[in-house]
């Protein structure tokens, strides 16, 4: 027997299962609901639900951003900037019965186009939770930005900017 995977646009009804699946991955980089409504409301093209077998098992949360501006963890963003010059990946989760099946794989590639589409010369991120080789298997490379450290440690210790670049 297969195990069908589907990334589909996020719809606000997904929102419930969102929170679940970020308590369970996210434990501890908690958010509020407002948060993911918000990303979703502001940039839906960025956020998508991944079903295996019908079920939520994952999500991605990304939008444009301003390059070396990393949103505070669990903070509303008011809006796009009007001149956002990165494609930044907020989350992207997914339970162990997504694990290992590609479907991370699927929808990094989806935003990669996206983000190249816009015309974004980078794709940035805060890799957090021991996924550092995961992003790094997928092109991005950690950045060092001194000014950057502060922020970084407020989502844990280990927390590091990473860059892919689209052009």
């Amino acid at each position: 027997m297969s195990t069908r995977l589907h990334w589909r646009p996020l719809t606000t009804l997904d929102l419930p299962a969102v929170e679940a699946i970020a308590a369970i991955v996210h434990p501890a980089f908690p958010e509020d609901a407002a948060v993911f409504a918000e990303r979703l409301a502001l940039y839906p093209d960025g956020a998508r639900l991944l079903e295996v077998d019908g079920v939520p098992s994952g999500y991605i949360l990304s939008h444009p951003w301003r390059f070396k501006a990393l949103p505070a963890l669990n903070a509303q963003l008011g809006a796009i900037p009007a001149d956002a010059d990165t494609y930044y990946v907020h989350d992207l989760a997914l339970l162990n019965a997504a694990r290992g099946t590609g479907a991370a794989a699927m929808i990094v590639g989806d935003i990669l186009r996206l983000a190249r589409a816009g015309g974004y010369a980078t794709m940035s991120l805060v890799a957090v939770n021991g996924s550092l080789p995961f992003w790094y298997k997928h092109g991005f490379r950690t950045l060092d930005v001194p000014e950057l450290t502060d922020k970084l440690n407020s989502y844990e210790a280990a927390a590091r900017f990473m860059v892919k670049r689209l052009t």
